[in-house]
């Protein structure tokens, strides 16, 4: 075996020789077969300290949110089947297990939060904290119990509070109705159990409806996303939180390059509701609604199918009080337009009950004008 391997590396060695003499060969003179022959206008950009600048501002946001960004520990105690053997209620009789086998155990689940109040309030996911008995929050190495103060299961969102002898460091909110694809976006959880993981991508795409069967908006980014990031925060380049990493796109339960989540200025209203109310009071006027088809929208005499198609009024309801009926097409909701029905279930559903809504409806081959003041979604 030894006298073959000096055999093969000296002859490796003289082949990588040729093909780099080979490849030299055909680099010589100053002529190129294609591309332009001058350097790329970038060149100098990408080599100039802009890089290392970004580079420093990601590292600037890390320390700003190391201890802004939490660890978020759930246990449940649920009964699981030990032996199948024990269904049987002769045996169970005979051997004295008139539990049928059955036995308790925890479970131990893992997300991610963050603080938005020096008194200790932390927003997360709904379905991190969903049907557990205990929430442990874990704060640079120091774990509070949390209470959930109020859980929404429609947006995912939800509201803890710990109580801890110091102030603690809230999270500065941006504006997610500004950002665009291309963005930087930062990603900051504890996926798989390892806490304050960095990630860093770019947002992808935005007002995404079609991820979440309620029609809600989302932030689409490439950056990573594992389980455990549920709940934390996403953040953009001036150290502000853009939305909250929810769910990713996978076929294999790991990361595959997409990643959503929920825009701050949706999740804005729902804490402050979650805070006062322990739930959310959603706008209601009572209607069943759907898309029309283009066909459809031409019988109607609308150059579009944009629009929310009325199939069904509901008794009682602040739509009948007000006269709407069904086959009407809402095309606007107080001037802003209705692209897809979807749009009006989010205007709806964020509006203050008791708020009066102005509606543009198509019937009949004209527009006309209805006022309906939103009640309250039943439960």
């Amino acid at each position: 075996m030894k006298s073959k391997i000096k055999y093969i590396v000296p002859f490796a060695i003289l082949t990588v020789v040729f093909m780099l003499y080979e490849f030299s060969c055909f680099r010589s003179g100053d002529s190129s077969l294609f591309g332009d022959i001058g350097q790329s206008p970038l060149r100098k950009e990408a080599e100039s300290a802009q890089a290392v600048e970004i580079q420093n501002t990601f590292r600037k946001i890390f320390n700003l949110y190391k201890d802004r960004v939490v660890f978020i520990t759930t246990e449940q105690v649920v009964r699981v089947q030990q032996n199948p053997f024990f269904d049987d209620p002769f045996l169970r009789d005979f051997f004295g297990r008139g539990d049928g086998g059955r036995r308790t155990e925890k479970r131990r689940g893992l997300g991610s939060g963050f603080i938005i109040s020096e008194d200790g309030y932390v927003c997360t996911n709904h379905h991190v904290v969903a049907g557990v008995d205990s929430v442990t929050v874990g704060i640079n190495e120091k774990n509070y119990k949390a209470v959930v103060v109020g859980s929404d299961e429609r947006t995912d969102i939800a509201l803890l509070k710990i109580n801890s002898s110091q102030k603690l460091k809230p999270v500065y909110l941006g504006d997610s109705d500004k950002v665009q694809v291309g963005d930087w976006a930062v990603a900051i959880g504890n996926p798989f159990g390892l806490d304050r993981t960095f990630t860093v991508g770019v947002v992808s795409a935005i007002g995404r409806r079609d991820v979440d069967f309620m029609g809600g908006s989302h932030i689409q980014t490439d950056a990573s996303i594992n389980p455990g990031n549920s709940g934390g925060p996403l953040i953009n380049i001036y150290g502000e939180v853009i939305g909250i990493n929810r769910m990713i796109y996978s076929q294999t339960g790991g990361y595959m390059g997409i990643g959503f989540a929920i825009p701050i200025n949706t999740a804005r209203s729902i804490l402050e509701q979650l805070k006062l109310h322990k739930k959310i009071k959603r706008g209601f006027i009572g209607v069943s609604i759907a898309q029309i088809t283009e066909e459809y929208a031409q019988e109607l005499g609308l150059k579009t199918n944009e629009g929310a198609f009325v199939g069904e009024v509901i008794q009682g309801s602040p739509a009948e009080r007000s006269g709407v009926r069904v086959g009407d097409i809402i095309l606007k909701i107080n001037d802003k337009d209705i692209a897809t029905y979807k749009d009006l279930l989010k205007i709806v559903g964020e509006m203050s009950v008791g708020q009066t809504l102005k509606l543009s409806v198509w019937r009949q081959r004209k527009m006309i004008t209805l006022n309906v003041k939103v009640g309250e979604r039943p439960d």
